[in-house]
């Protein structure tokens, strides 16, 4: 009977079979939220109208958000007259279709169950979809939908059914709010972090963290200490937190990269470890070392050229082997990445850049990437970097969220009074304000560590900075 209802939301259905749903579960639903309406605060966060099989049913739910979201009652009386002033009484199927869920519910206590099950029915519906996506994209020419573009399309509609089920059409303003409020509560009380934090406190202070969606270049001239800086702060996740985290180094190979962290962690020059010039009392710090690393969920991977594509899929395949989102991901650096040719550099930037915005707001997950300079900063009496020096493209001060550059004095002045400090100057904060802030260098081990606030600088780096590497 149902196959026919003008209020069924049409799909694809594969030979005549009716698609997945459970009407009963939905009418038990409403039915319950009439009855009691404290009964929606249960179900709110997971069900959503879109969920709904019946289109009236989605209807009906969605008024009771709208009251629920006025903190108004959701009986009987309130729904009727909310559909009835919003012209929706007659669509629903009238007073007798509310009447009707009520008179079929006995309670509402098992209302967190049946919501779990409308959900599951319209993930599986939703597969359908996916089946016929799929069959469109195998009929297309590659000069349409090159192959790769196909599989990314794919890759992208299974991880949101896996993330969320929430993933469907615009919001209304009182849902994000209510959103929002509980984002604020559950950080007032220490629920959740503002945001991904770097292990330097004072540029956690001044950013509140990295968002997840954020796009963050970090960008300074040669030498300046940048991949050392984006590894740390992955490493310091991973570490802290047990965030998964993933670096994708163009131009350092996977051991590089493994022997400056073993180096920071055991707290022994790389220069000792390339060698194998280590000490007895060194070797218990590096196995200490190796123990802790290897526990932590970093994964490296050193292809020279790996295209945008590439990297968002070894992110999803890390992400369903973690079964959980990713802390951070690192790109270094932008200038060799694969721009797909075009002729025109300043584009291709432009292109890569927006494409790693959207990989973070796809993946709910900050992208760190790295980006070299113009030589003008070299032309200038005063070397710290700005905006206007980022190489190649407008295109990334555009589309990154922050802009970190990294400077150190003693890189032009050997004799500088600023040795072993490095300014991280905050040149572009999306969400707040910019500025400068100091950390210690330590070229031996090719780290950043945190100041002492209290102290001056008239002592040495080791006096100056954290106990602690990350």
């Amino acid at each position: 009977m149902y196959a026919s209802d003008d209020n069924v939301i049409p799909f694809a259905t594969t030979a005549n079979k009716l698609p997945p749903q459970s009407i009963e579960s939905e009418e038990a639903i409403l039915g319950g939220i009439l009855l009691d309406p404290a009964a929606i605060e249960r179900v709110r966060d997971i069900l959503k109208p879109h969920h709904f099989y019946i289109s009236a049913h989605g209807r009906i739910y969605n008024a009771a958000l709208r009251l629920n979201a006025q903190e108004l009652p959701t009986d009987l009386l309130m729904i009727t007259n909310y559909l009835a002033d919003n012209s929706l009484l007659e669509i629903i199927g009238g007073r007798n279709k509310l009447a009707s869920l009520v008179d079929r519910t006995v309670s509402a206590v098992n209302i967190d169950a049946l919501a779990g099950l409308v959900v599951e029915k319209w993930k599986r519906r939703e597969l359908g979809r996916l089946g016929s996506q799929a069959i469109e994209l195998q009929h297309k020419s590659n000069e349409e939908t090159p192959l790769e573009e196909a599989f990314s399309q794919l890759q992208d509609f299974i991880y949101e059914l896996q993330r969320s089920s929430d993933t469907a059409g615009a919001s209304h303003i009182s849902d994000v709010i209510v959103d929002l409020f509980q984002d604020i509560e559950d950080r007032s009380q220490g629920k959740v972090l503002p945001g991904i934090p770097t292990g330097f406190y004072d540029l956690d202070a001044m950013t509140c963290g990295f968002n997840r969606n954020d796009l963050v270049i970090v960008a300074g001239r040669p030498a300046m200490g940048k991949s050392a800086f984006a590894a740390q702060i992955a490493f310091y996740l991973a570490k802290a937190y047990q965030f998964p985290v993933v670096v994708f180094s163009l131009e350092m190979s996977k051991l590089q990269i493994a022997m400056r962290a073993l180096s920071g962690e055991a707290g022994i020059p790389s220069g000792y470890l390339k060698t194998g010039r280590i000490s007895n009392k060194q070797w218990e710090s590096l196995s200490q070392g190796i123990g802790t690393l290897s526990e932590l969920p970093i994964y490296l991977d050193d292809r020279p050229d790996p295209s945008l594509s590439y990297i968002e899929s070894e992110c999803r395949k890390i992400m369903a082997q973690e079964r959980r989102d990713l802390g951070l991901i690192v790109v270094d650096y932008l200038q060799l990445m694969d721009g797909n040719g075009g002729g025109n550099r300043n584009h291709e930037i432009e292109k890569l850049t927006r494409g790693l915005k959207r990989l973070a707001m796809k993946l709910q997950t900050p992208v760190m990437c790295l980006s070299q300079l113009s030589r003008a900063v070299e032309n200038r009496n005063n070397k710290r970097p700005m905006l206007s020096d980022l190489r190649d493209s407008g295109g990334i001060e555009q589309d990154a969220d922050k802009v970190i550059m990294l400077y150190r004095d003693e890189y032009y002045d050997t004799n500088t009074q600023d040795r072993g400090v490095a300014e991280i100057i905050l040149a572009k904060n999306r969400d707040g304000a910019t500025g400068t802030i100091q950390l210690l260098f330590d070229g031996h081990l090719t780290k950043f560590q945190n100041m002492v606030r209290s102290a001056t600088l008239s002592g040495t780096p080791s006096q100056l900075a954290q106990s602690d590497w990350y």
